[in-house]
């Protein structure tokens, strides 16, 4: 049997991944900052038994050793999808409570891996399109080779400390199989903002994830008079990114590559538009259909052709994405 480690089980993509793994029939152990939190990963599959899925717990994954124990494992791990990412409100000191924790968390579990759990061959990583995006010079197209050029200094900044913060927890990666030579080697998976159904027993309304607030606060009728700027125009379904991490695991051509997993373009007045279509009924909420569009006539673009060759995967089309988080949000009260 195959065993994988997942970091992070109570995140948005990771308790998409959790349910992809048991299809794939994988032996599944998550780790979790709280009991109360792997208990409700476990009530949530009530037919899967105790040796296909567990938790461990993992409280703070920027402390020194923090992974030593969840990395132990009989029988031993094959695989380790790293999703956990440090979780901050307040950034008081951009070092401390952003850059030190990501980049920690990252090196902590691969020096780990390589100290306690020899037989783990591929470690895949979350990154983000953060890692990738300059915003300050937008290549022509987008793709793998490209890197936030942000400096250690611009991090000091409070509004890119998370950009550079996902920037270097990813150099950091490459660098560390680079200089350690360990067993195993690494794939990080890139997405831009991920939409998609929220995952009912861990989210309440204010706890979902930073994309899906927009389209909560669109139920919600937040945009009624006025849809805020957009920001970045590129999405990407959870489901997808959540399977392109099983297939970073499964497909061997994987190892050693970066993906740069985004479906297509959006703008928060399509998201609009795409709720109208799909939920009539909440039209009273919604601003004019006549509302101006800020997508930009000379966007930058993009090749997702490595994820979809290497990775085999196929997108979900907006409006379906779309559809199914609103679908979601309005079964929990939105």
């Amino acid at each position: 049997m195959v065993k994988v480690l997942l970091t992070g089980g109570s995140g948005f993509i990771a308790a998409h991944i959790v349910d992809i793994l048991l299809q794939h029939g994988f032996d599944t152990v998550v780790t979790v900052r709280s009991e109360e939190k792997g208990k409700r990963i476990l009530d949530a599959h009530p037919d899967t038994p105790k040796e296909k899925l567990s938790y461990v717990l993992v409280k703070d994954v920027a402390q020194d050793g923090a992974f030593d124990e969840a990395v132990k494992s009989n029988p031993p791990f094959d695989y380790v999808l790293h999703t956990a990412s440090p979780f901050h409100f307040t950034i008081n000191d951009p070092v401390k409570d952003f850059l030190d924790p990501a980049i920690k968390g990252t090196t902590g579990i691969l020096k780990a891996i390589k100290a306690y759990a020899p037989s783990v061959k591929r470690v895949v990583v979350t990154s983000s399109f953060a890692a990738i995006v300059n915003s300050k010079q937008h290549p022509k197209i987008y793709s793998e080779k490209e890197w936030n050029p942000v400096t250690w200094e611009e991090a000091m900044d409070h509004s890119q400390v998370y950009r550079a913060s996902k920037t270097f927890a990813e150099k950091a990666a490459w660098d560390f199989v680079e200089k350690e030579k360990p067993n195993f080697d690494i794939a990080t998976i890139n997405p831009p903002l991920v939409f998609g159904p929220i995952v009912h027993y861990l989210n309440s309304l204010e706890a979902i994830n930073t994309s899906n607030q927009r389209v909560r606060d669109i139920i919600q009728g937040k945009f009624k008079e006025k849809i805020p700027p957009t920001g970045t125009f590129l999405w990407v379904d959870v489901r997808d990114v959540a399977l392109a991490h099983v297939k970073a695991i499964v497909v061997a051509e994987a190892g050693g590559k970066r993906f740069f997993v985004v479906a297509g373009y959006f703008s928060n007045k399509r998201a609009v538009d795409a709720i109208r279509e799909a939920h009539p009924k909440l039209e009273s909420k919604l601003p004019s259909p006549d509302v101006a569009d800020d997508f930009p006539s000379n966007i930058f673009g993009f090749d997702n052709s490595k994820s979809r060759e290497v990775l085999g995967l196929n997108y979900r089309p907006f409006k379906q994405t779309i559809s199914d988080t609103a679908e979601s949000l309005l079964d929990v009260g939105a």
